[in-house]
């Protein structure tokens, strides 16, 4: 823990020169007496006039919002002039169109004000809610200790979540359980560093670090300089047998995603979980740009070892797919799956239902999508990231609703006829290219396992280019195409026009 106070935090973080205060005086409770005694020493003491400090300022040259609790007023004490100044700058940030930075450090509550300081954290968190409904970026740093209200309201609503290492961050602070139930709470629990494995935060770093991460995140949502220029690339690809593509897909040195985003990407922040206390190594995500397009990505990793997709990888998708929404920001799937968990685990976890609500979220979504057939495509665990505006597969690529093994065990009792259900099933790129299914099929000359990093830039490229021709899409009629898309299948025509 770094124990930095309030006003050197913020020192360090922004650039010099920068800050503008944005606190007008605070109006004190009527009355005199202890409270108001300690409302002076702690004045005195910290030279704050209360436990919250707002402003703007630049942090690595972006412009933004600052909220910054200072635990030594009070313990960081959330009263109604705190509040009202709380909820004063985020509102005055969301007019400004600015993104906002949260550093709470507080144990909650006020006491001193009870219920009034309470209902605090609706009025802050409503502020919150109207800034990011703009589509503006809300950046939390979680400091120690945060606990009680501040970290049930404004400190976990973050679209990306920082914490300092060490800190104490939970609902019910240790005293108060200790109080209340005469034994001491487990001490590993409420860490920065449990929440981060339990993927309720994004990232345990340094204060000293905390300008470079905000730098990144705020780089990558920067608006996309305009270009003419468009990397070619080719909808052909040569006409190879389907078992060809199956067995390509599952060498096991073909890049995924984890080489896509090393590769073909201008940086990325990667980000951890659900958010809501899971997280499944199966699925990447990211904040990244293509071509300088901004973009939420979430990918199936084909390298994880920890078996196959259960529904909290599906519940951390999700989660990109939220933030794709509320940033207004370009969501790409990236599919390289060999299918999803068959276990008791799984089934009790709603794993059909996430399935459900993937598809369904992927159908409805505001933000311009793009979905990446990359390797593997097996049944629900790929058929949950796939609905897009454009769907683009690699030449190896393929999409079946059991992998040719199972197809063959259902219609023939053994697994001999895999490679003839492979083709009889029409899993190839160059099948779904045909029948409209996906948009572009990305060459691979002659596998990627091959040609990794050129193969890499080649898909890079197509998402550039394709993230580019949505971006000129007007967004109502691409809504009303996308929800289209599947309705002609099968007829025998194309879903759509080809693009490019």
């Amino acid at each position: 823990m770094s124990g930095i106070s309030a006003t050197a935090l913020r020192e360090a973080l922004i650039d010099p020169g920068s800050w503008e205060s944005w606190d007008a005086p605070v109006v004190d409770p009527a009355g005199a007496g202890r409270y108001h005694e300690e409302l002076c020493r702690a004045r005195t003491r910290t030279g704050s006039d209360e436990a919250v400090l707002t402003g703007a300022a630049d942090i690595r040259g972006h412009r933004a919002a600052v909220l910054l609790c200072d635990f030594g007023f009070l313990g960081g004490s959330i009263g109604v002039a705190a509040g009202d100044r709380i909820a004063a700058a985020v509102r005055r940030a969301t007019a400004e169109r600015l993104p906002l930075l949260a550093l709470p450090t507080s144990g909650g509550t006020r006491m001193q004000e009870g219920t009034p300081a309470f209902l605090q954290m609706v009025k802050i968190t409503a502020a919150v809610v109207d800034h990011k409904a703009a589509h503006l970026p809300y950046l939390v740093y979680l400091r120690h200790p945060t606990t009680g209200g501040v970290f049930a309201s404004w400190g976990s609503l973050g679209h990306v979540t920082f914490a300092e290492p060490g800190a104490l961050v939970g609902f019910l602070g240790p005293r108060v359980y200790e109080a209340l139930y005469d034994s001491p709470f487990p001490s590993e629990v409420q860490t920065a560093e449990n929440l981060h494995d339990h993927g309720i935060v994004d990232a345990v770093l340094d204060a000293a670090d905390l300008a470079a991460a905000v730098d990144r995140v705020l780089g990558i949502l920067a608006p996309a300089p305009r270009t003419d220029d468009a990397a070619g690339v080719a909808d052909e690809a040569l006409d190879l047998p389907a078992w060809h593509s199956v067995v390509a897909s599952r060498r096991a040195d073909r890049p995924g995603v984890q080489q896509l985003l090393r590769h073909a990407t201008e940086d990325a922040v990667m980000l951890n979980g659900t958010g809501q206390g899971e997280k499944d190594a199966g699925i990447v995500l990211a904040m990244t740009r293509f071509a300088g397009l901004p973009c939420v990505l979430v990918g199936q990793d084909r390298a994880c070892r920890t078996g196959p997709l259960g529904p909290a990888a599906l519940r951390q998708a999700r989660r990109g797919m939220r933030l794709a929404a509320g940033l207004a920001v370009p969501l790409v799937t990236v599919i390289d799956t060999a299918g999803a968990a068959l276990s008791r685990e799984a089934e009790e976890g709603a794993l059909a239902g996430e399935i459900a609500r993937c598809i369904t979220d992927m159908v409805a979504l505001d933000a311009p999508t793009v979905s990446v057939l990359l390797g593997q495509g097996t049944g629900g665990g790929a058929l949950a990231l796939l609905p897009a505006d454009r769907m683009l597969a690699a030449q190896h690529g393929w999409l079946s609703p059991l992998p040719p093994e199972g197809a063959s065990a259902i219609l023939y009792h053994d697994t001999g006829q895999a490679p003839e259900m492979a083709a009889a099933q029409q899993i190839r790129s160059t099948d779904l290219y045909r029948s409209g299914v996906v948009d572009r099929v990305i060459p691979e000359l002659p596998d990627a396992a091959e040609e990794s990093v050129t193969f890499c830039h080649r898909v890079g490229a197509a998402l550039g280019q394709t993230l580019r021709e949505l971006a000129e899409r007007d967004d109502a009629e691409r809504r009303i195409e996308r929800a289209r898309r599947f309705d002609r299948l099968g007829d025998g025509s194309p879903v759509l026009a080809q693009a490019g």
